[in-house]
């Protein structure tokens, strides 16, 4: 009786611990990643092999991972993407980490969610440049996509609905918990250093916690890039305004994620900016009109290294061959 009296007052103790931090973490402008809900674990693995699988475009060449590179981060490290016959993009590819998290996709917001999103690069011509009829002919010819397209939705027919829901729904599960920040929110005390918490500090006092919150620290409202001072770039994106026609809307972009930060350079819609560094002072200038010195700017830069979580770990998916009637690719085709 003196034994289970203990262990239930441990137990009671240790649920006490728990729920005091998680109420802890939740006080903060920031919150620990959770792992992915509800998810359907058929629809992921077909999703997967379409995520890896450069058939969807037209020079059997480019596929999702080419600019969303899950060995690097969820992008592809370079200020703007490669498409079709090496054309260069007009814009920097933003993570597909934590993406599901976002208020909405692309930097202007245009896709609202991962499943609207996962079908425009496909039809871009100045990215895969192929049309969603011709990618579904592909899959079409392609026996062992059918079984698995059926087994997965039950159809006969393939649609790009189907194509576009399976990506979206292996998407959702690319989200990076356990970062050294998420332990210390969760009540590990000694997961940062010193500096790294009086980078956290910072971050809050100087206000980048007004854009940079939630769980992805980012992604979750628009905002205008360079507030105190103008922004400078050649680039010709011109953010929510491409999408609403608003002036008022001109160069606000969704603020990106800051969740594996130290992964995803060059920085910015242009990709402008090469170093977290450079990064850390250009923001604190043109949006808080604050200057940071040497020594602020790499305290905080050490706490937005602490923000990398667990990456995506998986076997590499085997896609199902092609057959003699599948379309060839036209990689040199002018």
């Amino acid at each position: 009786m003196k034994r289970t009296l203990i262990s239930t007052a441990i137990a009671l103790i240790s649920g006490l611990a728990i729920h005091a931090a998680v109420q802890a973490a939740n006080d903060e402008p920031i919150q620990p990643i959770k792992p992915p809900a509800n998810i359907n674990l058929g629809m992921v693995e077909l999703g997967k092999k379409l995520y890896f699988d450069p058939r969807l475009s037209k020079s059997g060449f480019i596929s999702c991972n080419s600019c969303h590179n899950l060995s690097m981060g969820g992008t592809d490290n370079i200020p703007t993407s490669i498409g079709d016959k090496w054309q260069q993009g007009p814009i920097n590819a933003p993570t597909v980490l934590n993406s599901s998290l976002n208020v909405a996709q692309f930097w202007d917001g245009r896709a609202a969610d991962l499943k609207a999103q996962a079908g425009g690069p496909i039809a871009n011509p100045g990215e895969m440049a192929f049309s969603h009829t011709l990618a579904i002919n592909v899959l079409e010819s392609i026996p062992g996509y059918v079984r698995e397209f059926k087994q997965v939705f039950g159809k006969d027919k393939i649609s790009i609905e189907e194509v576009t829901l399976a990506i979206a729904e292996f998407e959702k599960t690319l989200v990076t918990p356990n970062s050294r920040f998420d332990q210390w929110l969760l009540g590990k005390k000694d997961a940062l250093t010193a500096d790294e918490l009086a980078g956290y500090k910072l971050f809050k006092e100087s206000g980048c916690v007004a854009c940079h919150n939630g769980e992805a620290v980012g992604g979750n409202s628009f905002q205008k890039m360079g507030v105190v001072e103008p922004y400078k770039t050649s680039a010709t994106a011109g953010g929510r305004a491409d999408v609403t026609g608003k002036d008022a809307d001109r160069f606000n972009f969704k603020v990106p994620t800051l969740r594996n930060v130290e992964m995803t350079y060059p920085y910015f819609h242009d990709g402008a900016a090469n170093t977290l560094t450079e990064a850390v002072d250009i923001m604190g200038r043109l949006q808080l009109g604050k200057k940071f010195t040497k020594d602020e700017n790499a305290k905080v830069v050490a706490f937005l290294k602490t923000l990398t979580g667990d990456q995506p770990n998986f076997a590499l998916p085997i896609l199902p061959p092609s057959t003699d009637k599948t379309p060839r690719p036209t990689p040199f085709a002018k």
